[in-house]
């Protein structure tokens, strides 16, 4: 499962859910403890949908 989700692919778990990989751009956002700007990393993250019951 780790491996498949590691090569971007969604991992579907029959009555229960499927997990799936997100592209996110890169991004502008902050330091709130220096109020300096700076700019985020583009990344992928992995997120659940549960199945319908």
């Amino acid at each position: 499962m780790k491996k498949t989700i590691e090569s971007g692919e969604d991992v579907l778990i029959s009555g229960f859910g499927k997990f799936c990989v997100n592209e996110k751009n890169e991004r502008k956002g902050r330091n709130p403890q220096t109020e300096s700007a700076l700019m985020l990393d583009a990344r992928r993250v992995v997120v659940f949908k549960c199945s319908g019951c």
